[in-house]
């Protein structure tokens, strides 16, 4: 399979409405929080430059090692949009500095999704490009065998919709990849803004944090459960938010979501390692998530 390096410098074929480039850990250039210092400013630039180097450092041409934790990005030349790329950053940041080794993996449309991957990610895109991702896949099945192995999974926005049975693109119904009992339609009006939910208890999850924009509405079988209550903001409905079984987690959070909820970060690290984690410094994360709460609580 041919693999690309992805950090500084790639050319990855996404396209990023205006203000949505990862310049910085909240994936808007130049934003700062209310609290931060002025030259707090360069220091936020300078993480995500390092955790940019980081995956450029475990990208390989070559396959890679077989003992690395493979972090597969699904499709970034048609799902990625508001800085979804940067879930892919703060994974292989936040194993790196464990100690794991990481290999980094961009699988474009036209290409081969291996079904050795450790965990696979998919971002949010357009109705054309979700669309099409979801035929692709389907026809391609690496996604459904990797699965099968025991991947883990994290999908935002169109990449969460087109894990369901069925979804709305461009007017029409189109068929899923059916690995979530879910389906979503278009909802009455368009959910832009602050996102904010109490996590199941089952994922031992803090307060998540994020930020939604999108025109759908997602309805859950029987066969998962909601990532969340919704406490602020619409999620799938206005009531719950997001959707797992086993391995696998949807959820309309941008943000991009690990960056405010470092927490589902490590949840997913787990699952793929299937070890206990140690804990790392949050202080960054943490800072973000009073900001962003606080923004909601006083908004």
């Amino acid at each position: 399979m041919s693999t690309e390096p992805i950090g500084r410098g790639s050319t990855s074929g996404e396209s990023h409405p205006s203000g949505s480039h990862a310049t910085s850990p909240y994936g808007t250039p130049g934003y700062r929080p209310a609290h931060a210092r002025p030259d707090d400013t360069d220091t936020y630039v300078a993480i995500v430059d390092e955790a940019a180097a980081d995956v450029a450092a475990a990208s390989h041409l070559d396959g890679g090692s077989s003992s690395a934790l493979r972090i597969v990005w699904l499709y970034p030349d048609l799902l990625s949009t508001y800085g979804d790329r940067g879930n892919l950053l703060i994974l292989v940041r936040r194993a790196q500095v464990r100690g794991l080794a990481v290999e980094a993996i961009e699988v474009r449309s036209d290409q081969a999704v291996p079904a050795d991957g450790d965990i696979y990610l998919l971002g949010g895109g357009e109705d054309g490009p979700q669309a099409l991702a979801a035929q692709r896949l389907a026809a391609d099945g690496g996604l459904h065998r990797a699965i099968d192995r025991g991947a883990a999974v994290l999908a935002i926005c169109a990449g969460y919709q087109l894990l369901g049975r069925s979804f709305f693109a461009k007017g029409a119904k189109y068929p899923g990849l059916e690995l979530l009992d879910l389906d979503s339609d278009r909802g009455p009006s368009r959910a832009v803004g602050e996102l904010v939910g109490e996590p199941d208890p089952a994922l031992g999850l803090p307060t998540i944090t994020g930020f939604e924009n999108h025109g759908g509405r997602t309805h859950l079988g029987p066969g998962v459960r909601p990532l969340a209550r919704v406490s602020a903001g619409i999620g799938n409905d206005g009531t719950t938010e997001g959707a797992w079984r086993d391995k696998i987690v949807g959820t309309y959070m941008h943000g991009p979501a690990l960056a405010r909820n470092p927490a589902l970060a490590d949840l997913v690290l787990g699952w793929a390692t299937g070890a206990q984690l140690t804990p790392v410094d949050d202080t960054w994360p943490g800072r973000l998530r009073s900001e962003r709460l606080g923004a909601v609580r006083t908004g």
